[in-house]
């Protein structure tokens, strides 16, 4: 990472209609641009939060083309920005199942990287019960993308309690998270755990989440966030669709590994 350069969080609070929420995601990233963005990251399932889980793979796409993959190009091409386009459903070789998918593309609206979710998440308690391997299948290979702003990290949602998933990409100057954390982990849990990746990996840390209530009746946490190297907060914003804004600074992350060089006195 040479140069400075403005980052975007987007927050959404997506529903059950998938145009209505991809109009939604082009407003908020020209919103973000139009702010001076050059790097643009949309939170997960931005594209449809379903009544069912096979809600998502009805709207499975091959990879390579499809209308929610054209939308995005035309979002990053129009806005002349990378756009880390939260997560949509691929499809994948095991009936009733898709992958939960990061695409990465460039200012020219090509794709520049693809990051299947890798830890899939399952919870019971408080009367909630989540389990994403009913619908998706994991991912396995971690995923670094140069950007030519910075070296990015992928990480999607409960990858967030896997380190080992992102000592394995580093060093790295940003780390991407696009999440739907429920809204009791999210209090839990969400903020220590993103400022800890920030903290250990010595990098930013652009975390995108839906916040809010959805007509499913899940509750998302928000709290969308960028993190500097330091574990300080840049910017966030609770709850709501939204655009979380900062500077990623390259003199700032290296000061801080010069002055505190932990990656370079990793032994395991």
């Amino acid at each position: 990472m040479k140069q400075k350069f403005i980052a975007a969080a987007v927050q959404m609070v997506s529903g059950t209609d998938v145009a209505a929420n991809l109009a939604t995601a082009a407003r908020l990233v020209a919103e973000a641009a139009a702010a001076g963005a050059g790097f643009v990251v949309l939170p997960e399932y931005f594209c449809l939060m379903g009544r069912q889980d096979g809600d998502k793979v009805a709207i499975s796409e091959e990879a390579g083309h499809g209308p929610l993959q054209a939308a995005l190009a035309a979002m990053a091409c129009d806005n002349k920005v990378w756009l880390a386009a939260g997560t949509i459903p691929l499809r994948c070789p095991e009936p009733g199942k898709v992958f939960n998918s990061t695409l990465v593309f460039d200012p020219a609206g090509q794709q520049a990287a693809r990051y299947d979710k890798i830890h899939l998440f399952g919870y019971t308690g408080n009367g909630e019960r989540y389990c994403e391997s009913d619908s998706i299948a994991a991912g396995s290979t971690p995923v670094k993308v140069d950007i030519g702003l910075a070296e990015v990290a992928c990480g999607i949602c409960y990858d967030l309690r896997f380190p080992e998933l992102f000592r394995q990409l580093a060093p790295f100057d940003v780390m991407i998270l696009p999440a739907a954390f429920t809204a009791t982990t999210g209090e839990a849990h969400w903020e220590v755990l993103l400022r800890a990746r920030a903290i250990e990996n010595q990098c930013y840390v652009i975390a995108s989440g839906q916040g809010g209530t959805h007509e499913n009746g899940r509750k998302t946490h928000g709290q969308s966030m960028i993190i500097d190297p330091w574990g300080r907060i840049l910017a966030q914003q609770a709850l709501g669709e939204g655009v979380v804004l900062a500077e990623i600074d390259p003199a700032l992350l290296h000061s801080v590994r010069s002055g505190l060089p932990a990656l370079t006195h990793r032994v395991l």
